[in-house]
């Protein structure tokens, strides 16, 4: 594998990393597609027929009508790509009429959930088209706040060009995005779909492995990258770089075209993830979307060391990791860079627990016991 000289060089473990073959094991997928060796599932979703009738516009068709034209495509598609995905056919670009493939069907069901909104599990139901602003902090408009080959993701995915959107479904009281997560989030720049698609091709031509849709984050703007991606012409990766607190019908529109999950898995207990983070009911969510993605997907888990969180969240995290998904298909990244920042900052009084970086000691013993549930960090850690 050969890329540009002038990042490797910041980098040489983006290309040592691959030597390893438990990565280009667990990661073959992606691999595959950022190789060039098998389109991007995107791409195959573009090209395949939903079964409307000719001509059929998706956008005039009734939610119900809609779900029922998808679920019955999507389940079509799911094992035609799991057979690409083992090799055992090659993935045949049926051309879909434009407007009639399963792809546009999904960029409008993406429309419908925006607004009454339900693509994350708050499922505020705010009118975002008219105007309101939802739970994630934004109206029906996407806003990008910047867009870039970022050179300090984890070592398979570098460089990766990175969309930092704006709004968050979280209000995470140690945010380190805050500015636009929750201090400004419509403060970038407003995109509609084919400025969006042409924002992916132009990080694609820099030399980007994948398009790594983050934030705040990503959630709230799913109908607009959904639709942009109507218009993408590059044949790349697309990463979910995400909190995973998805509803479960934003989850299936995403399975379909997500090539490389990137989710953070923060807290072990609910309780945790209401006072830190201002959610509910987010660890059955999160593990839940897990399971989805570890299905349909390759997946690299985050998991962020907080100082005193060890027996609380650290540790059930990783026996959730080791309990519900295949841990010889996942990568983890056990994360020792958490630093007091946002609200922690400004009046650690109200956090003490977590109002330092944890020690040494504590990210030595996270990783310890993860090594101990037979989980791989290592690589990507």
């Amino acid at each position: 594998m050969a890329w540009g000289a002038e990042w490797v060089a910041v980098r040489p473990d983006a290309v040592r990393v691959w030597r390893d073959p438990e990565v280009r094991r667990r990661l073959s997928w992606y691999m595959r597609v950022m190789l060039r060796e098998a389109p991007p599932k995107f791409v195959m979703a573009r090209s395949y027929p939903a079964g409307l009738d000719h001509g059929e516009d998706p956008w005039s068709l009734e939610a119900g009508e809609l779900w029922r034209i998808h679920e019955k495509a999507s389940s079509e598609f799911r094992r035609m790509w799991i057979r690409v995905r083992e090799g055992s056919i090659e993935y045949r670009d049926l051309e879909a009429e434009p407007g009639e493939s399963l792809l546009a069907v999904k960029a409008v069901l993406a429309h419908r959930l925006a607004s009454p909104c339900i693509l994350c599990e708050r499922r505020c139901m705010v009118e975002r088209r008219s105007g309101r602003i939802g739970a994630c902090r934004l109206d029906y408009n996407v806003y990008v706040h910047s867009a870039f080959l970022h050179l300090g993701e984890e070592a398979p995915l570098v460089p990766s060009g990175t969309i930092f959107y704006g709004g968050c479904n979280f209000s995470c009281v140690f945010c380190q995005n805050h500015d636009i997560s929750q201090d400004n989030p419509r403060g970038g720049l407003k995109v509609d779909p084919v400025r969006l698609a042409s924002i992916q091709d132009a990080l694609a031509r820099k030399g980007a492995r994948n398009i790594n849709h983050v934030g705040g984050d990503p959630t709230p703007s799913l109908h607009i990258i959904m639709e942009s991606l109507l218009h993408v012409e590059s044949h790349i990766p697309q990463l979910w770089n995400s909190n995973f607190y998805m509803s479960r019908e934003a989850m299936e529109l995403l399975v379909d075209v997500i090539d490389i999950w990137l989710p953070d898995f923060k807290y072990g207990n609910d309780k945790c993830a209401f006072r830190l983070s201002g959610v509910r009911n987010y660890v059955e969510v999160v593990r839940r979307n897990l399971k989805t993605a570890a299905m349909y997907g390759d997946v690299i888990i985050r998991h962020l060391v907080m100082p005193n969180h060890l027996e609380c969240c650290t540790k059930p995290v990783l026996r959730m990791i080791r309990e519900d998904l295949p841990v010889d298909k996942v990568l983890v990244n056990i994360m020792d860079q958490y630093t007091p920042m946002h609200r922690v900052a400004r009046r650690p009084h109200l956090w003490p627990d977590i109002a330092r970086r944890p020690t040494r000691e504590e990210v030595r013993e996270a990783r310890e016991y993860a090594t101990s549930l037979g989980i791989l960090w290592e690589p990507v850690s």
